[in-house]
């Protein structure tokens, strides 16, 4: 009788556990089974990463801790926690979603986010580290005056972290209400308010230590599947890919390029924005101050590089995987042939194909606590463009004592988890790998050509940065809104009139036109006295004489 009963509790709980999304009982849809497994390992990880916090809110005194670890945070610590930064939902879900629908295309994505590594860790790394406190808006303002250029670096890094945010919300929204039952608004007010905690109370060394554990899981859950889908191909790539092209509605196409990108000037523009935008991307460059020296910050790009490229390596294995053993089961497929879901959830069927429920459950809690930690990072470099560029550097002119500054920042945390909740719920349908794009494009004309020329060009001025900076983001928020994935897919009209799929060839071109042109017109005396500076800030930023003391105070 025991066992019987035991049978019985197993039987009840896989089916409870089952993906089957829905199923006509007397007219009516039933929601989504609850699966409890999922929901046993996401509660645990939940706990653990509060404790985490808990932890870290105890370490956590000055504007130092809060904003960058008090700078305590190793090379290799750091490499894995820029890792689980980078390996987002849009890495790991819609990554692998875009191979599972395009195919090689999808190869775009983990090729050219893993490209702008060596343009961070030879041209950016060292010298951020040299020059910068808090924000990349530190480095910006070395030898520039601080108000117009904190204002641009704000604006820039909000803007950037808006639609960065948009996409880890619909992520998370998607996997909550597939694995719950959940509705999906209540989905993302969920994630918006843990997101909050986790700032507000635990700062960079909760947000730190929450991306080592969530990156080290997420490496071997995505090992794990690789591993899984190749032994069903013994171990043969060539024999997963030929099984993928036979099974797949495209056929040949998803072995070359043209299914997802049409047109030479969108592939160019959108591997731009994917390059370049990493370089400036605030949440990514705000962990080069969490490192005690130049040295540790160069490590942990290498380290960074390591992991993010293994990885994307494995997204690859994963959608093809998808293809097969996920398109062709009718188990994961809805009434129209659609995953079960939405698109973006071809990995998670592909954890319960390759190994059962318990492994659903194990990577549906890694899923989560991605996005829950990117978000949480994004959130934080968000407050704190707005608490130490905005308030602390340009209302109160330096004046502001840590105490208000941490009050501030708090508030646009709050503020920020709020715009997140509402545009995750608006953007209900995107892709999260292409509205993360549309952030890269932003980034890439916005803040990574005003960090690029004040760096290594004497002769920009504060007029040129904040001119060529502003041109280069209002064009890149323009045409991303004038373009198909807005104009179109969510503002409802008929056709998009900017034509190409992203904007950062040509919002690029203004920035960095912008500030070349602007900065030799400005012939003023602070001009003058800015590129005599610059001598002076290159032998800081190459030898780093000077830093530790700065970083101190």
């Amino acid at each position: 009788m025991k066992k019987l009963t035991t049978s019985l509790s197993l039987a009840l709980l896989g089916l409870m556990s089952s993906p089957v999304w829905a199923s006509a009982i007397e007219g009516q849809t039933v929601k989504q089974a609850t699966n409890w497994t999922a929901i046993i390992m996401f509660g645990a990880f939940v706990l653990l990463t509060l404790f985490i916090t808990k932890w870290a809110a105890g370490r956590t005194k000055t504007a130092a801790d809060f904003y960058t670890a008090g700078g305590g945070i190793t090379g290799f610590q750091n490499g894995l926690a820029i890792a689980g930064d980078y390996m987002s939902a849009a890495s790991f879900l819609g990554i692998s979603a875009a191979v599972f629908s395009n195919g090689y295309d999808g190869l775009i994505y983990s090729i050219g986010f893993l490209v702008g590594w060596p343009v961070i860790m030879f041209l950016m790394a060292e010298r951020l580290r040299n020059l910068g406190k808090f924000t990349f808006a530190d480095v910006a303002a070395y030898r520039f005056q601080a108000k117009p250029i904190r204002a641009l670096a704000a604006s820039g890094t909000l803007v950037v972290v808006a639609f960065y945010l948009i996409a880890q919300m619909v992520g998370a929204g998607q996997l909550i209400k597939l694995l719950f039952g959940l509705d999906y608004t209540y989905a993302v007010v969920i994630v918006g308010a843990l997101m909050m905690i986790y700032v507000l109370f635990g700062g960079m060394t909760a947000t730190t230590w929450v991306q080592i554990i969530k990156a080290c899981l997420l490496l071997a859950g995505a090992s794990f599947m690789a591993f899984m889908v190749l032994a069903a191909f013994h171990m043969s790539p060539e024999a997963l890919f030929a099984k993928a092209v036979e099974v797949h509605k495209k056929h040949d196409a998803i072995m070359g390029p043209g299914t997802f990108i049409k047109d030479p000037i969108s592939a160019i523009s959108f591997g731009m924005a994917l390059m370049f935008g990493t370089a400036g991307l605030p949440h990514i460059l705000m962990r080069f101050f969490t490192v005690p020296d130049a040295k540790e910050a160069r490590k942990s790009v290498f380290w960074a590089t390591t992991w993010i490229g293994y990885f994307y390596i494995l997204t690859f294995i994963i959608g093809f995987g998808a293809i097969v053993l996920v398109g062709t089961n009718p188990q994961f497929l809805d009434d129209k042939g659609g995953l079960i879901g939405g698109g973006n959830m071809a990995a998670i069927h592909l954890a319960n194909a390759v190994g059962g429920n318990v492994f659903l459950g194990f990577i549906s809690a890694v899923a989560f606590a991605t996005i829950l930690a990117v978000v949480a990072g994004l959130t934080l470099s968000g407050a704190t463009a707005v608490s130490h560029d905005l308030y602390a550097s340009v209302f109160c002119q330096g004046k502001a004592d840590g105490a208000a500054e941490m009050r501030v920042s708090k508030i646009t945390t709050i503020a920020l988890g709020i715009v997140a909740v509402v545009l995750g719920i608006v953007f209900e349908k995107q892709n999260v790998a292409f509205m993360v794009s549309l952030a890269f494009a932003i980034a890439a004309s916005a803040n990574f050509p005003v960090l690029f020329m004040s760096v290594l060009w004497k002769n920009c001025t504060t007029k040129g940065a904040f001119y060529g900076g502003f041109l280069g983001l209002i064009t890149a928020v323009v045409l991303t809104v004038l373009s198909k994935s807005i104009w179109v897919d969510v503002l409802g009209n008929a056709k998009e009139i900017f034509p190409y799929t992203s904007p950062a060839l040509f919002s690029m071109a203004a920035g960095f036109i912008g500030i070349w042109l602007f900065s030799i017109l400005d012939q003023s005396a602070q001009a003058r006295k800015e590129r005599e500076s610059y001598e002076d800030q290159e032998i800081r930023s190459e030898t780093g004489i000077g830093a530790a003391a700065a970083s101190s105070h």
